[in-house]
């Protein structure tokens, strides 16, 4: 895993120069009347972004961590930008992929990664629960991470039925 995210982090550096150009195609001013053109691109990008920190570390990447990675800005002011619900999307999209992460381990004979994805995925919820959604395409991508929630805790109950989450959080150094 170490090495693919090395590899990844190198591909960040043509994003970087690709952005870089985009960067001059556009009057600085006018960021949203072109946006939808790179929207799906930058959630995407967030979400390898925050894929490959999450791999590392188990951490959930900062939006300002992000746009240094992609060579851009945090800050609105200041030109082309990391839009905040970019971020949100591309972290939306990181906790699908968890999901997907914690079967692929169980079949792998990984049983601490799943329950480790699962605390990281309940307290992203939580984090989510506090803001105040409207009825758009966020809502609804939001929605969606009800049923990440849901299949990694089934994931991490038919670990417990098995008894083999004793196994994975007594291996991981605790005891349950």
């Amino acid at each position: 895993v170490p090495k693919k995210c090395q590899k990844a982090r190198e591909h960040f550096g043509t994003v970087r120069t690709q952005l870089e150009s985009l960067k001059t195609k556009f009057p600085t001013d006018q960021y949203y009347r072109f946006h939808e053109h790179w929207r799906f691109v930058l959630q995407r990008l967030v979400f390898l972004a925050a894929f490959v920190v999450y791999l590392e570390s188990e951490m959930l990447v900062t939006r300002e961590a992000v746009a240094e990675i992609l060579g851009i800005e945090a800050d609105r002011e200041r030109g082309f930008h990391l839009d905040i619900e970019d971020y949100l999307s591309g972290v939306l999209t990181l906790a699908s992929e968890l999901a997907r992460l914690a079967v692929n381990s169980v079949t792998a004979g990984d049983y601490s990664r799943p329950l480790r994805i699962s605390t990281f995925i309940n307290e992203l919820d939580s984090g989510f629960r506090l803001l105040n959604l409207k009825n758009d395409s966020l809502r609804k991508r939001y929605d969606g991470l009800k049923y990440d929630v849901k299949k990694i805790e089934e994931v991490v109950y038919d670990l417990s039925i098995r008894g083999l989450n004793k196994e994975a959080t007594v291996g991981a150094g605790g005891e349950k």
